[in-house]
């Protein structure tokens, strides 16, 4: 499947079961725009859960497909690295030149240090202090939204919460608030894919604004007094504030995805989510109650990152395959998510499940999400905010997906209130 891949969703399906197993490349992000990836998954799950693919348009990688050996993988440090030198955390080959360090593409014991320079801002108590925050910009959003007409969802509600959530996080100026959204959209796209930048060096160039913005924020932050921001806290932090360039712009866009994308699509997702499952949304309408397993079964289902890559450290064998020092080794949270050997019924939506938190869409281990409770705080508020005011939220058509394998995400979803 390296190379063009064309056809239906439902052509892409069919082609799941009888393709040979040595020709899967389940990381091709066209199978991801077109929502078709899912039985390539399921037969990996069932017949090579432990798969080579030996020629793809990101090289050659394994792929790790069950929930337990993905949590294997990944708490393996001696021999799965995330260091951005070796390649870092995505499918995708970074020029060696262009590698960035953040400390979710570090291992220990660098990875603790600048991790735990950010971590207070996601205390229970400081996200106390955020909730109102939240509700307040959430409620306003909703209130302002029209009825009776089709509108953007992804646009209107979920990319303007979540970065106006960024700004306040980073304290970034107000007004030019919509820059987080291209920064964080420019740093996991494809170039030439979809429109969003054409060539990897006008990518890079859009980075570099992001970089020599964030260098003016960062001087006046480190004028003043340490704060309770992600910039100051970056700033004035014992493992950070010497950082290299490199450093400084990989963290930058770490907190920037993981802050956007992620919520993001999650967003989105369960409007989506909720519009294929009418019974749940009948349920959790009769029941706000729900919302608390509703968040964590929405995160499952929408699994906003597909993947995380490792990069063998050694010779290693695993569920009898070799994997050979220096191979990529990707993590498919989608596929694991979707385990039928540790959670029921995993292709249904189910917004009352007796365990919801047992997915892997935050990662597992030392560099599970960060801010992962921030992100399911947004998401409770939000439902909160909306069951308030709307009996019903009509989804008008289907979504238009990114092309990516990385990010698994929405870039629309029509939607009408009904007036």
């Amino acid at each position: 499947m390296h190379g063009t891949i064309e056809g239906t969703r439902e052509d892409l399906h069919e082609r799941a079961a009888s393709l040979p197993l040595e020709q899967f490349d389940p990381g091709h992000p066209e199978l991801f725009r077109t929502d078709a990836f899912w039985p390539y998954f399921d037969r990996l799950r069932r017949e090579d859960p432990v798969h080579y693919c030996k020629d793809s348009m990101f090289g050659p990688y394994w792929s790790v497909t069950r929930y337990n050996d993905i949590m294997e993988i990944e708490t393996n440090h001696s021999v799965f690295s995330s260091a951005s030198s070796l390649g870092g955390i995505t499918i995708r080959d970074i020029d060696p030149d262009l590698r960035r360090e953040s400390f979710i593409a570090m291992d220990p014991p660098r990875h603790a240090a600048q991790r735990k320079t950010v971590a207070p801002m996601f205390t229970p108590t400081h996200l106390d202090e955020l909730a109102l925050n939240i509700r307040n910009r959430s409620a306003e959003c909703l209130d302002n939204l029209p009825k009776g007409e089709e509108f953007d969802w992804v646009d209107r509600v979920s990319i303007e919460l979540t970065t106006q959530m960024l700004a306040v996080l980073f304290d970034f100026p107000w007004e030019d608030r919509r820059k987080l959204t291209r920064w964080s959209d420019v740093a996991t796209t494809i170039p030439g894919s979809g429109g969003l930048v054409t060539t990897e060096d006008q990518r890079q160039a859009e980075l570099m604004e992001c970089a020599t913005y964030f260098s003016r924020l960062w001087k006046e932050r480190i004028a003043q007094p340490p704060r309770s921001d992600l910039l100051s806290m970056l700033a004035h932090g014992a493992a950070t504030r010497d950082m290299d360039a490199k450093n400084f712009l990989g963290n930058l866009i770490l907190l920037i995805v993981g802050g956007n994308d992620t919520t993001r699509n999650t967003m989105s997702g369960s409007i989506y989510a909720l519009s294929q499952h009418p019974e749940q949304y009948r349920k959790l309408r009769e029941n706000p109650a729900l919302l608390d397993s509703f968040v964590p079964e929405v995160i499952r289902w929408q699994t906003p990152l597909a993947h995380m890559r490792r990069t063998a450290l050694a010779d290693f064998e695993f569920r009898g395959k070799q994997i050979k020092k220096g191979d990529k080794v990707v993590m498919w949270y989608v596929s694991g998510n979707r385990d039928e050997e540790v959670i029921e019924r995993p292709y249904e939506f189910i917004i009352d499940r007796a365990r919801p938190r047992t997915h892997l869409s935050f990662g597992f281990g030392i560099h599970r999400c960060v801010g992962l409770r921030l992100a399911e705080l947004q998401l409770k508020i939000i439902w909160e905010e909306i069951l308030k005011r709307f009996d019903h939220i009509d989804v008008l058509g289907e979504p238009k997906r990114v092309y990516s394998s990385f990010v698994k995400g929405y870039e629309t979803l029509p939607v009408r209130i009904a007036a």
